[in-house]
């Protein structure tokens, strides 16, 4: 009486082609996210892991901390950097994160 009487009905008939076009959004953010964040920071690390396998004795360098200093001897994890005359600092190699140009240490 007050509930009206439900037939089935065929569904409705989704074309390939939309289909393809409600993924055009999530396919574009993918790519856009992978030329502004994913690439970049690959880039960094590349750079980064080609710095230290570069480190040799008497590169100034920065540490993480904001210390300077002179490379005074290489391992594979540490690096010991001397911050003054006759002061030495064991550091991990991953906290190096700058080199510094030849002389720089003397000009400050």
């Amino acid at each position: 009486m007050f509930i009206s009487n439900a037939y089935a009905q065929a569904a409705a008939g989704g074309d390939l082609q939309s289909n393809l076009m409600s993924m055009w959004p999530l396919l574009l953010m993918v790519v856009v996210m992978y030329f502004l964040m994913i690439r970049p920071q690959m880039k960094r690390q590349k750079e980064q892991r080609s710095m230290m396998d570069a480190l040799a004795k008497n590169d100034e360098v920065v540490t993480a901390g904001g210390i300077l200093g002179k490379v005074v001897k290489v391992s594979d994890a540490y690096v010991t950097i001397e911050v003054a005359n006759g002061t030495e600092v064991v550091v991990q190699k991953m906290s190096i994160t700058m080199m510094l140009p030849k002389g720089t240490i003397k000009a400050i």
